[in-house]
């Protein structure tokens, strides 16, 4: 048993050395045409955190640590911010019917709410990035103010997210 380990030793390294030679796409483009900004109210102090606590997912802007320079972490980043912006992109939000952004700021309002996000896999090691109390307080209330306007302007019927048959 013994005279296998040095092999699969060096075979486990030499992989971790040229998996250093693949490099994702970075999340950098900060295009802002279709910021969420751009059509609702946005505090500077909903900016403020939603910059600490959000954006590095949910944004075409991310601030990546040094520790996203070495593979297999560059990977899984790479990854969870493509899936952060699947799910909630405020650099694309208007980009979105009107149903999905107010079911968006519904999604915002919960999971916020119930302390979903930001992931505590994140604040682990974004300590800034958790949110108080009265923080969630803010973002609950900015996405509810955005949900009522909504409401306001446009027809009942056209808020709600159909969702298509499988």
């Amino acid at each position: 048993m013994k005279k296998y380990v040095r092999p699969l030793l060096y075979g486990l390294l030499a992989l971790l050395i040229v998996a250093q030679f693949y490099r994702p796409a970075r999340n950098l483009s900060n295009d802002q045409t279709n910021h969420v900004s751009t059509k609702y109210p946005f505090p500077a102090e909903v900016e403020t955190i939603l910059k600490s606590s959000c954006y590095d997912c949910h944004s075409n802007q991310t601030t990546y640590p040094w520790y996203a320079e070495i593979q297999p972490v560059a990977a899984w980043l790479a990854n969870h911010v493509a899936e952060g912006k699947r799910e909630l992109n405020f650099s694309e939000f208007t980009k979105r019917r009107v149903a999905v952004q107010n079911h968006k700021f519904e999604e915002i309002m919960d999971n916020v709410k119930e302390g979903e996000m930001p992931l505590n896999s994140y604040t682990w090691i974004h300590r800034n990035a958790a949110l108080s109390a009265q923080q969630r307080e803010t973002i609950v209330s900015w996405a509810q103010a955005n949900m009522d306007s909504l409401k306001v302007q446009y027809p009942a019927d056209s808020l709600v997210l159909r969702r298509k048959p499988r």
